[in-house]
This record gives C-alpha cells, sequence and structure tokens, in this order.
C-alpha cells in the first residue's frame, strides 16, 4: 500500500484547493480573516456529525461531505442568512485512504461550486473512534434582519418548506427496516443521504418570517423549540403535512408510521411562522424563488409543546419523540 500523505501534505493537496475567498489566507496562516460588508451582520452555525450516528461509515464519502456541509448551510437559510463560507474539523479514524479524502474533498468541491461558497480553515486530526466533522458556516444579513426562533406571534400562520418525514423514512430504508418499492425506496432513501438545504428561501424567509429555524430533529419538535422561544402555543393539522408521494404511500401501508413522519427529522426543510396577513405573500415570493411551501397549522397564546390534529380535529397520540443527542 502506498504511503499516505502526512497532515500538511493532505492539507496542501487536498483541502488548499477549496480555499478559495481571500479570506482563508490559502489555508497558509493560523486563522481566517473575514471582512463583512457594510451594514451586514454574520451570522454562524456549527453542526458536529459521527460516524455510527449521523451516517453511516460505509456511506459514500462524498455524499457523508455534503450532508455535513448542507445541514449547515439549512441552518443558514433559517435565519434568512446568505452563505459565505465554513470552517471544517475533521478527525478521521485509523484506516482512512486518499482515495476517500480524494472523494470527500470532491463532494465539499461540487458543493461548494453549487452555492458559491469557500472553504475558510480548519483543523485535522486522528480519531479515536469513528469518522467525525464538525462544520462551522459563516452567513451575512443585512444588520439586524437576522430571523430567530423567538418571534413567533399569536395568528401567525405555521408554515413548512418542500415535504416532510422523506429523510426519516429513508433512514429506515437505508438501515434495511423500511422496503417500499423500487423508485421509492430510491428517493427516500436520497433524501436521507443528501438533504437540500432551502438557501433560495432565505431572502423570503428574510422578508416575511417572524420566526424560522430548519427541521432537523423533527417537524413536532422543532416547532416546540419555536413555542418555548416565543411563549406561545400552536396547533398543526396533520393532514396539512406535505408529504412526498413516496412517503404517503409509506404512511398509507403503515399508518403508525405517521409518528416516524413528524417527529423523525433529518428532513432539513424551512419551518416558519408568518403574519397572516403577509401570508399570501409569502407563498407567492417563496414560488418564485422556486421552493413549495405549504401552510400546515396555527400560533396561538398558551404554553405547551404542538398539538398536532387528525382529520376531525382531534389531538393525536403521537408514539415517537423528535431526536435527541444524548
Amino acid at each position: 500500500m502506498a504511503a499516505r500523505p502526512g497532515e500538511f501534505a493532505l492539507i496542501e493537496r487536498y483541502f488548499r484547493p477549496l480555499a478559495s475567498d481571500p479570506a482563508a489566507l490559502a489555508l497558509a496562516d493560523d486563522a481566517a480573516v473575514y471582512r463583512p460588508r457594510a451594514g451586514e451582520e454574520l451570522v454562524l452555525t456549527t453542526d458536529l456529525v459521527a460516524a455510527g450516528v449521523h451516517f453511516f461509515p460505509d456511506d459514500p464519502p462524498d455524499l457523508i461531505a455534503r450532508k455535513a456541509l448542507r445541514v449547515n448551510l439549512s441552518d443558514l437559510a433559517a435565519k434568512g442568512a446568505e452563505a459565505v463560507g465554513y470552517l471544517l474539523a475533521l478527525a478521521l479514524p485509523g484506516d482512512w485512504t486518499e482515495p476517500w479524502i480524494r472523494r470527500f474533498t470532491g463532494g465539499l468541491a461540487a458543493d461548494q461550486q453549487r452555492y458559491g461558497i469557500s472553504l475558510l480553515g480548519g483543523d485535522t486530526s486522528r480519531a479515536c473512534g469513528g469518522l467525525t466533522i464538525a462544520i462551522t458556516a459563516l452567513g451575512r444579513v443585512p444588520k439586524g434582519k437576522a430571523v430567530h426562533r423567538s418571534g413567533a406571534k399569536p395568528g401567525d400562520v405555521v408554515f413548512v418548506s418542500g415535504t416532510i418525514g422523506d429523510g426519516a423514512l429513508g433512514l429506515r430504508v437505508r438501515s434495511g427496516a423500511l422496503s417500499p418499492a423500487v423508485g421509492a425506496a430510491r428517493y427516500l432513501r436520497n433524501r436521507y443521504l443528501v438533504p437540500e438545504p432551502r438557501v433560495a428561501l432565505a431572502p423570503v424567509v428574510r422578508r416575511f418570517a417572524s420566526s424560522a429555524m430548519d427541521v432537523s430533529d423533527g417537524l413536532v419538535g422543532d416547532l416546540a423549540h419555536i413555542c418555548d422561544a416565543s411563549n406561545v402555543a400552536a396547533t398543526v393539522g396533520s393532514s396539512r403535512v406535505p408529504l412526498s408521494p413516496a412517503a404517503r404511500a409509506a404512511v398509507a401501508a403503515d399508518p403508525a408510521l405517521l409518528s416516524l413522519v413528524v417527529n423523525g427529522g433529518d428532513d432539513y426543510e424551512i419551518l416558519a411562522t408568518v403574519p397572516a396577513k403577509s401570508a399570501p405573500a409569502f407563498v407567492a415570493a417563496a414560488a418564485a424563488a422556486g421552493v413549495p411551501v405549504s401552510a400546515i397549522g396555527t400560533i396561538a397564546k398558551g404554553h405547551g409543546p404542538p398539538v398536532v390534529l387528525d382529520e376531525s380535529g382531534r389531538p393525536l397520540a403521537l408514539a415517537t419523540s423528535s431526536h435527541v443527542h444524548f
């Protein structure tokens, strides 16, 4: 077996080509120096993903890289921020290979081009256990315009982008616990492996939303975070939650999967509350941006977790809870 490159050769060969922004200083210094434009603020977010927890160790390296990056871009979009770059901390297991690194950085390069961003810096190390990736993404917003969890008001309409439940069902497919038809299986598995951050929706969220966050840990659980931060209550109509044809077929075959759909996470869609008077304009602007959104509920006075209603308006007892990290 050919000798693997050392740390500095690894950076020179595979990571320096990703550092296209001048702020990265060609990865030749101890820190990046990013200068926000006048009238803008930085929005920073970080997500850590670990083998065996957030992805399977034998997932394709390029898809692991893209997921690790995209979950951060999703967070920025929910704040109404435009992504500009990211820092990468990579802890590699003892059996890493250069072809694996080549595919991993190839995935990052493809998404950098797609989203117009650059690697700004980071670190590499040996892992005591499995592969661990921590990405810190930087975004920018006009000063004072970042959207928070804490702005929801009674009377607001609850919206979600795209479709819900595909990621959680895709994990079931990937692990062999769910076996839908071949086409549906491929769709759901891909939605789990490669989420689609709704970056095009960021300026729309910034313009119309009173609160927002991305759906990473489950629709109901993440809406509960908004309710807690905003000191409000919420109701959601289960029949109004948008499902893909693949997810709809899965739930029709096994209605118990509805709990997984609304609680399972890994969707990386945007959950937003919008004042009722602005709801039609929000829908129109989202459509113009190429992102479908669905009104799924309302914000009300009160406290407590969101209530999910069945088609008859009765509260549903959901069998599973949202993802927790510990």
